[in-house]
């Protein structure tokens, strides 16, 4: 009776091990705390930008065909855009790589060994030809299949493939972001042309009326009416818009080619109206804001795999069991590799337990842990530049409006005054360079007023982009 208890004793070790024993793990330090959701967060807009939020494809509402076409040009070219798609590529694999290691394996194998048998060693015996054996040489066969499968009892293997798809779905998030920057450079860069270009058009108007009054002044000095000072001041504001003309045709349109990669392309682009931009924000801001921004859904995911990473760095520390097993067809001879019986079969159930590793394993850990406390720190920092962002911009927005309906008004009393000359000259009051020297103020005025339109646009563009730019998550 004692020897069987001593037996039973024996025989349940490897359990009292495989459950007590593994390699001792320490306490991590506790990450830092999650930044509270934007729905916890004051971010009061503007009533004029309370409208809406912008669709993916926002640039389309500007319904340009030259925009819409710049756009799908840079999108379809830009080595951004190709990086994050190999990106996303790499990712899908090493998910499901992960995805795979859940599951059995099964391998098929076969060997030919040609051998000769040593008298001294443990197949000596067959190293003498004698009693109907072929040595000392022979021809040992072996084909068959192998199976195993890790039983992942603690869900090591499930946590990786958790934060493989976390990673996945982190980098189709960046991929939106890279569009979302590279259409809003474009777009941006577009309506500072066409700014410049209406600005161009005014000044070339400017220019006119400028040699209208360099003419009749010329005419006047000549009959003796004006002195030459007056003269050389109309010629020198002459030159200062000349200066202006050059100026303004600048170099966005080569920036244009280069984000669109049309280095060998003519943009051939055209003038057209600078639209009127809506800005695009619900009445109420809340979680949504997080989920509409790429950026904050990449930090958001980066947080989920370095759980995932933690979870499966502490699973390290348990125990792996694996269950493999073989079915094979074994012989000395070759002539006997078919027989019935040179079939052999088994079946193994292996346990690996880590009892002493130097420190790997927790070293593994702390690598995770500090990995999930600087994704939670950089997704914090990205909620509060994502709040800073759309409050400023939504600002600007606000200012440059109230700014340009203000210039409206000033338009207004300037053209008035235009209207007062032309009338005058009509009646035969005033000369027609009195009323050129009219027009020009009222020109001068309309060029700010451009400007501030073009700005305007500008800060439209870029709280569309501080919004996400219409982003929505749609990996599953």
């Amino acid at each position: 009776m004692k020897l069987i208890l001593n037996k039973s004793v024996l025989a349940a070790l490897p359990l009292a091990i495989a459950l007590a024993g593994c390699a001792p793990s320490h306490e991590v330090a506790n990450p830092p705390q999650q930044q509270i959701p934007a729905s916890h967060v004051s971010m009061d807009l503007p009533a004029a930008v309370k409208n809406g939020w912008p669709q993916t494809d926002w640039w389309k509402d500007y319904h340009d065909p030259q925009l819409n076409n710049l756009i799908q040009r840079a999108l379809a070219n830009a080595p951004d855009m190709q990086i994050a798609e190999q990106r996303i590529r790499l990712a899908e694999a090493q998910a499901r790589m992960s995805q795979a290691n859940l599951g059995p394996e099964m391998d098929f194998s076969a060997d030919i060994e040609r051998q000769r048998m040593s008298a001294e060693g443990l197949m000596g015996p067959f190293a003498t030809d004698t009693d109907g054996n072929t040595g000392p040489w022979y021809t040992n066969g072996t084909f068959g299949l192998t199976a195993g499968w890790d039983l992942d009892l603690w869900g090591k293997n499930r946590a990786l493939v958790k934060a493989r798809i976390g990673e996945l779905k982190a980098q189709v998030a960046e991929q939106a972001q890279t569009r979302e920057l590279l259409s809003g450079s474009v777009a941006r860069l577009y309506w500072q042309w066409q700014t410049e270009a209406a600005i161009k058009a005014v000044l070339q108007q400017v220019k006119n009326e400028q040699n209208n009054i360099v003419t009749v002044d010329k005419a006047l000095y000549q009959r003796g009416i004006t002195n030459s000072a007056e003269g050389a001041e109309n010629d020198i504001n002459v030159s200062k818009t000349d200066q202006q003309l050059a100026d303004v045709t600048g170099t966005m349109k080569a920036r244009l080619m280069a984000l669109t990669n049309s280095q060998s392309q003519s943009l051939n682009l055209k003038p057209a109206s600078l639209p009127t931009v809506s800005a695009q924000l619900p009445d109420t801001l809340g979680y949504e804001l997080l989920a509409r921004r790429p950026d904050l859904q990449v930090a958001h995911w980066y947080i989920e795999a370095s759980l995932s990473e933690m979870d499966a760095a502490k699973a390290a520390f348990y125990p792996d069991i694996n269950l493999m097993a073989f079915l094979q067809q074994d012989a000395l001879h070759l002539s006997d590799l078919f027989r019935h019986s040179a079939q052999q079969m088994g079946v193994t159930a292996g346990l690996t337990l880590p009892i002493f590793d130097s420190g790997r394993l927790n070293a593994n850990l702390d690598i995770a842990s500090a990995q999930n406390s600087l994704s939670i720190a950089q997704y914090n920092k990205a909620v509060v530049d994502a709040v800073n962002q759309v409050a400023k911009t939504a600002s600007q927005v606000e200012t440059l409006m109230a700014k340009s309906q203000q210039q409206q008004q000033v338009e207004k009393d300037a053209q008035r005054v235009v209207d007062l000359a032309q009338a005058r000259m009509a009646a035969g009051i005033l000369p027609g360079s009195r009323v050129s020297m009219a027009k020009l103020p009222a020109l001068q005025e309309r060029i700010t007023a451009l400007r501030l339109h073009g700005q305007w646009i500008d800060a439209s563009i870029q709280l569309t982009s501080a919004l996400g730019g219409g982003y929505h998550q749609t990996v599953k």
